[in-house]
């Protein structure tokens, strides 16, 4: 079975790769080449050709990709200057600039060249995701800003395979306008599926069936009705946790794409050329981005970061390619390797890079400021809650009757503006954004509770906090002991265990029955104390 050993050779070159702190598809792509080069030998029983196996898992990791950038698609996203003009404003540059230099210098035709130029123009969703994520930054000013322009690029990258394929849709495309009706019942369907195996196969559903083959069928692009249907799940409050359980299965099917891509044949004197240059010219890619996130009145800190994180090629690239220019793939495939293998370690580096050069960055910057990078100020506040889920709330509700300088941060827009129609002083901000922590202003604040859910954001707003020179009192809450002493090293004052703290207030409520059992309480708090 050819399919088992070209699983294994992914998985050890990928493993391999990976081991130097790089990408795995680099070594999906390698193990691709391999094998085409070992098949070429007629001692070695390696079949030459990808089956239909490997060309359906290839497409389905496809689908599941589109299917999980719509779950991300929310317009709040997107819906913004320098998201919407940033991505436009590159993509029609690199196509003006590239098109023409690809169309001069291959001597192809100019179909070919706008295509290739298209292809170099988009940056990696995975590779940035997955560097903002190890760096906890998906949700800073600059993760969420590369981020917001990654989707713009898919969504363009779906508009050009969508013209590329030629396909003329049937009567019942008409259909697809009413989709969004559908939202109630697949918001039920969503939430009926639990946290396990159904959650799953109901994300493998939509994107495959309704979206997949039911797009299809009606002559539309399979492609865009997975993205579809993960658009009209986007807003569920669920629609993160159905993108996490279908992470690995997209990841899988994804090794397929790229190993399929090397199997397809080896890179000749041509495509390796072509992939030096393209890499070659790659930074040119990094300064266009710096300076439209510049021309959006973003600060240089934020434009480089979020310009270092956009400087590579992306396998959507290849996706494009696969529809509209099939024998061009491998020179792409091995452009888009060299770039993560340039992208990977500089990201790494993202930070004392910029510290290096920001005395020649920051002369760049705009007079005015982005609204989003604007001074932080916390007024005559005493207290501060920090992230406003069902703890912070039930602390900030706790106190608000007996403090009147009260105030909440939380790093969920949506949250947020939820929060302040209910009444609550609540603001955006996110704690695990350097950004800011160099604005902030809090010269009365006194104590601070640190109520997020993810241990990573706390560790770093005790920190923060005590480098800030905070001399008030921190407490923070975590459900692991290990994690609470890792709270109290960072900087807090106390972390309390949640599980025994909730076992403490059910037993007050027993004085509600009978005075006697007061006693108890004081112990079963005294307990908890002296255990975390």
């Amino acid at each position: 079975m050819p399919e088992a050993i070209w699983i294994s050779f992914a998985f050890g070159l990928g493993l391999l790769i990976k081991t130097v702190h790089l990408p795995p598809l680099i070594g999906y792509l390698a193990a691709g080449f391999i094998l085409s080069a070992m098949a070429a030998n007629p001692s070695i029983p390696i079949s030459p050709e990808p089956t239909a196996v490997l060309d359906h898992i290839a497409h389905l990791g496809v689908l599941l990709m589109l299917f999980t950038v719509g779950l991300k698609l929310k317009l709040k996203s997107v819906f913004s200057p320098e998201v919407i003009g940033g991505s436009l404003l590159h993509f029609s540059i690199t196509a003006l600039v590239f098109a023409p230099g690809i169309y001069l210098i291959l001597e192809v035709s100019w179909y070919t060249a706008l295509m290739l130029a298209i292809a170099l123009s988009f940056s990696s969703t995975v590779l940035a995701a997955k560097v903002l994520e190890n760096k906890r930054e998906l949700r800073a000013f600059h993760g969420r800003v590369s981020i917001g322009i990654l989707i713009m690029q898919d969504l363009i990258a779906l508009v050009v395979m969508s013209l590329a394929a030629g396909q003329t849709p049937s009567q019942w495309a008409l259909i697809v306008f009413g989709l969004p009706l559908l939202r109630p019942v697949l918001y039920k369907l969503l939430d009926a599926s639990g946290h396990e195996e159904l959650l799953v196969l109901l994300g493998l559903v939509l994107a495959l069936v309704l979206g997949g083959l039911g797009f299809q069928a009606v002559g539309l692009s399979s492609e865009l009705g997975a993205l579809v249907f993960g658009a009209i799940l986007a807003n569920h409050p669920r629609s993160q946790e159905l993108a996490k359980s279908l992470w690995s299965v997209k990841e899988i099917f994804l090794v397929g794409f790229f190993l399929q891509i090397g199997i397809d044949g080896l890179p000749g004197k041509d495509a390796i050329l072509f992939a030096v240059v393209v890499a070659l010219i790659l930074p040119l890619k990094g300064i266009l981005f710096f300076f439209l996130m510049l021309l959006f009145r973003l600060r240089a800190r934020s434009s480089f970061l979020t310009s270092l994180a956009l400087t590579n090629y992306s396998e959507f690239g290849l996706i494009v390619a696969s529809v509209a220019l099939p024998e061009w793939l491998v020179p792409l495939a091995l452009s888009v390797a060299l770039s993560f293998l340039i992208s990977a370690p500089l990201n790494r580096l993202a930070h004392p890079l910029y510290e290096r050069w920001s005395h020649r960055l920051v002369p760049f910057e705009n007079d005015r400021r982005h609204p989003d990078e604007l001074p932080i100020s916390l007024g005559d506040t005493r207290v501060v809650v920090m992230g406003m889920g069902r703890t912070g709330t039930a602390a900030y509700d706790t106190l608000r009757d007996t403090e009147a300088r009260l105030m909440a941060l939380d790093s969920d827009l949506a949250k947020v503006a939820r929060h302040q129609k209910q009444g609550r002083n609540v603001v955006y901000a996110d704690a695990e954004d350097n950004t800011f922590w160099e604005a902030l202003h809090m010269p009365s604040v006194e104590a601070v509770i640190l109520a997020m859910g993810d241990i990573e954001a706390k560790l770093i707003a005790a920190r923060m906090l005590r480098k800030l020179g905070f001399t008030g009192y921190i407490v923070a809450h975590t459900m692991f002991e290990d994690e609470a002493e890792r709270i109290r090293e960072a900087g807090a004052n106390e972390a309390y265990l949640t599980m025994s703290e909730t076992g403490v207030a059910l037993a007050s409520h027993l004085e509600q029955i009978a005075p006697e059992f007061s006693e108890p309480e004081v112990t079963l708090s005294q307990s908890n104390q002296q255990s975390t």
